[in-house]
């Protein structure tokens, strides 16, 4: 019977007890990662010496800061951390709010990265049944709404084999003054600038940007091509569809993924 029992009972090696001056606080499973039991300690001496509960007692200022990218595995391990750590914070009634908005602020990142790594498999011909035979390429990109440069190069750009001159770029004065180092910091992995393209720079305003993109089709007035639209917005998609040239291949996102 005891035999028994005892073959029914589960060990756990990463259940820990938390026991402070022989008080039991809980229990927490260490997250499978090589970093948690090290996390754990930390969180265990703030909490002894009466020290803030931050997320710099998980990471440094400078890996906190890399999170604004997208991180090789997603962040696997790292969100797996930061939720054990929110889970001790429940325990000794510490707030979290700073955890839990960098979790979410990681997984943000990682989906839009997702989705912009698979940009090509969102792609769709929109404007007949089957793709007719072309000679040149087009590119128009929201980059406000694609700001992930290197899946953008990986999976059309390079691929589809689209010259500089045939690349429509733009976005507004807030968005361009925000982003435009990081753009042209990711750009120069590709030997590029903004200005390697048709680079517009628009005027406030809503979706001026779009407004833009399809003056600038309009204008190009492509024949024989296959025509790359990226944006989410339904009505513009038809807007050019109305502007293609039946000669041409127009292939658009199929869905929005994200909010």
């Amino acid at each position: 019977m005891i035999g028994l029992k005892q073959k029914n009972l589960r060990y756990n090696p990463h259940m820990k007890k938390i026991i402070i001056n022989k008080k039991l606080y809980g229990n927490i499973e260490l997250a499978p990662t090589k970093n948690a039991y090290n996390i754990f300690v930390r969180v265990i001496r703030a909490f002894k010496a009466r020290e803030a509960f931050n997320i710099n007692l998980l990471y440094s200022p400078n890996k906190i800061k890399s999170f604004d990218h997208y991180q090789p595995g997603g962040s696997e391990k790292e969100l797996l951390e930061l939720q054990m750590y929110i889970e001790m914070c429940d325990i000794f009634n510490k707030p979290s709010d700073d955890a839990r908005d960098l979790k979410q602020h990681i997984e943000f990142v990682n989906d839009n990265a997702y989705v912009n790594l698979n940009i090509s498999k969102r792609l769709s011909l929109f404007n007949k049944k089957e793709a007719s035979k072309t000679k040149r390429s087009y590119l128009f990109w929201d980059i406000e709404n694609f700001s992930n440069v290197s899946p953008m190069f990986s999976h059309i750009i390079e691929p589809f084999e689209i010259e500089d001159e045939d690349i429509y770029v733009a976005c507004n004065p807030d968005s361009l003054y925000l982003f435009k180092a990081e753009w042209e910091a990711d750009l120069y992995d590709f030997s590029k600038t903004l200005n390697s393209f048709n680079f517009t720079k628009c005027d406030h305003g809503k979706n001026v940007a779009d407004g833009v993109l399809l003056q600038n089709f309009k204008d190009a007035n492509p024949k024989d091509s296959d025509v790359y639209i990226i944006t989410y917005d339904r009505e513009l998609k038809d807007l050019f569809k109305s502007a293609c040239h039946p000669s041409n291949n127009l292939y658009v996102l199929a869905r929005k993924i994200l909010n």
